[in-house]
């Protein structure tokens, strides 16, 4: 994904689609963005993976890499993820929380319940009920972009943290996804009709229905974004022209499996760090729809980390999925789990 982005700063507008549906309205948490926020969650919170830092003050941004956690919180995290994404409405915040402890062992439950509490506690930071979408969006790129500084850089693209929602909001720098993530939940907890959007190459907000419809770019701050901006940040972005179509909210399980492929991709150009491609592979087999092809990602996975009799297994079994398709290719496959069995030998 390319982090830039078209068009003159500042410039707003509304960017109408025919066809597009209109976002769900969100009714607002009680004393949400009427500063009731502040007295449930206004004291400093402090635990053990994530740490709040009241506005004014330097952030930290250098950490140590995240480690794993131990198999039997790894078998819970994805245990508790797979309930999460089979419920009948996933919550995007509880399902990028528990991704990010299956990356980083330090995100217990009191950090999880630390993160959702920041979450709160930046939605009632947020005016009550500031207007009509194009109010929303400023009103979220004044708080989240301009005072507490929830902004993107190229060197984010680098750093797993950048996929993580627990360091996204204690660094306040992420990818363009996590980031709109941070936009998503804060505004949907103080009532905006608010909704994700999966441009091709870079994700975005949106706000209101279609024929009203704004969108803003957290990755860059939170800047509105004109009809000509997100035609040009599409192409800059993508190669690509902007359709109707890629207005569409996005489900938010859709979200969840577009970062996991973030993270696999992360991980694949870093073969030292198959841990997290792997357990990345595990999380999206884990969402209710996936493509088989995961399964041979997995076995070869499993088959460079030197766990060559269980990927060979697996190999053999997508072999068996695919043969029915392509006879070939699944004969190929099981070559491919003959030689990892002889590299027992």
């Amino acid at each position: 994904m390319a982090p830039g982005g078209g068009g003159e700063r500042g410039g707003a507008g509304a960017v109408r689609a025919a066809g597009l549906r209109g976002a769900p309205r969100v009714s607002p948490l009680p004393g949400a963005g009427t500063g009731a926020g502040n007295g449930r969650h206004g004291r400093l919170l402090r635990f053990s993976a994530v740490r709040i830092i009241p506005e004014g003050h330097e952030r930290a941004m250098g950490s140590p890499h995240p480690h794993p956690p131990s198999p039997e919180r790894a078998a819970e995290v994805r245990r508790r993820f797979a309930e999460e994404a089979r419920s009948e409405r996933p919550d995007l915040a509880t399902l990028c929380l528990l991704l990010g402890a299956a990356a980083d062992g330090s995100l217990d439950e009191a950090g999880i319940d630390a993160a959702q509490m920041e979450l709160d506690r930046l939605a009632g930071q947020l005016p009550y009920r500031p207007g009509g979408p194009l109010a929303w969006a400023t009103a979220a790129r004044r708080v989240l972009g301009e005072r507490f500084g929830f902004q993107g850089a190229a060197a984010d693209y680098q750093r797993l943290e950048s996929s993580l929602l627990h360091e996204v909001l204690r660094r306040r720098r992420g990818l363009p996804i996590l980031l709109s993530v941070v936009w998503l939940e804060v505004t949907r907890r103080a009532g905006a009709p608010v909704y994700g959007v999966a441009l091709p190459g870079h994700f975005v907000v949106g706000f209101g229905t279609a024929e009203e419809q704004v969108l803003a770019d957290p990755f860059d701050g939170g800047r509105v974004l004109s009809g000509a901006d997100t035609e040009l940040l599409v192409v800059g972005a993508a190669g690509v022209p902007l359709e109707p179509a890629m207005l569409q909210p996005a489900d938010p399980l859709d979200v969840v499996r577009r970062i996991l492929n973030n993270v696999r991709a992360w991980a694949a150009a870093r073969p030292e760090r198959s841990d997290v491609g792997l357990w990345a592979v595990d999380l999206s087999l884990l969402l209710p729809s996936h493509p088989a092809r995961l399964r041979y990602e997995r076995a070869r996975l499993l088959v460079e980390r030197g766990d060559f009799v269980d990927g060979a297994e697996e190999l053999e079994e997508y072999a068996g999925l695919i043969d029915v398709v392509d006879e070939g290719a699944a004969e190929k496959v099981r070559g491919e789990a003959r030689a990892a069995r002889a590299r027992l030998n």
